[in-house]
């Protein structure tokens, strides 16, 4: 009954803002959008402003997101509890589809696009607005995403490590 109450008291005096993997998985995901800002510009020389809020792009934000918040379940609760499984297996999934479908639906737009740019200029459809082509992401940029979530969720650990 003692243990009831106090970790009743416990998540009660919790915050938010000390909720390590949801800092976590924050802080990956806008370390991952920033960036996006540079890798972008060492591929165009140009500054897009928008990769700091698009999808698509090296590294993965996603992944990163999901890695870092499973991460930081396994540091903070263990690997051997269903919240960890529950966190791994979603970090799988959205891995996946970063790779698989959302990968090939950008490359559908690509060429949808293009056969509607080659369209006759009284075609109803000649103009509609362009699909997002940049949806998906290639294994480099999963992989990178996951990569700078373990990282971020082990740093995490460390500063509760040495702060503790």
């Amino acid at each position: 009954m003692d243990e009831v109450a106090a970790a009743a008291s416990s998540s009660s005096s919790s915050s938010i803002f000390t909720n390590y993997p949801l800092l976590s998985a924050l802080i990956a995901f806008a370390l991952a959008q920033f960036i996006k800002l540079f890798t972008s510009w060492y591929k165009e020389r140009r500054w897009d402003i928008k990769q700091l809020i698009g999808s698509g792009g090296m590294p993965s934000s996603h992944s990163a997101t999901v890695t870092a918040i499973a991460a930081a379940i396994g540091f903070q609760e263990g690997v051997g509890g269903s919240l960890f499984a529950i966190a791994l297996i979603l970090a799988c999934v959205v891995m996946y589809d970063a790779t698989g479908v959302r990968l090939q639906a950008g490359r559908q737009a690509e060429v949808l696009n293009q056969i509607v740019y080659e369209l006759p200029s009284e075609h109803p459809l000649a103009e509609s607005r362009p699909l997002r082509e940049l949806l998906g992401h290639t294994p480099p940029q999963v992989i990178a995403g996951g990569i700078l979530g373990a990282v971020t969720a082990t740093m995490g650990h460390l500063i509760i490590l040495a702060t503790s």
